[in-house]
């Protein structure tokens, strides 16, 4: 920092530790021995972690393609629930009279 002083970057909670100059020279080199001795243990867990989701994807895969079969009819964004092509509707009104008087006020609404 300036001889002004300042704020230090960083979010509000992080706290930092004012080091003197001269312990850097024991500090460095302990920190970089850690680094070297645990490096072979970070690329077997870098190895590891590609492995388990190389077999992830292929268990995400299968699952998608077991999915598509299921319904083999399913088109996105299609709703299911509205009857089969070429159905007609019962006549002698099943539907409540509340959508009745809504489908009505529908088609009076396209007709304008």
């Amino acid at each position: 920092m300036g001889q002004q002083g300042g704020k230090l970057p960083g979010a509000p909670t992080a706290k930092y530790v004012k080091v003197p100059f001269p312990l850097l020279f024991v500090v460095v080199p302990v920190m970089g021995a850690l680094f070297l001795v645990f490096l072979p243990f970070i690329g077997f867990g870098l190895f590891a972690y590609a492995i388990a989701k190389r077999i992830a994807g292929g268990v995400r895969r299968g699952a998608t393609e077991l999915a598509s079969t299921v319904q083999p009819g399913m088109i996105p964004g299609e709703a299911h629930l509205t009857g089969k092509p070429g159905e007609e509707k019962k006549a002698g009104g099943d539907a409540p009279a509340h959508l009745e008087k809504l489908e009505k006020e529908i088609a009076e609404r396209r007709e304008k």
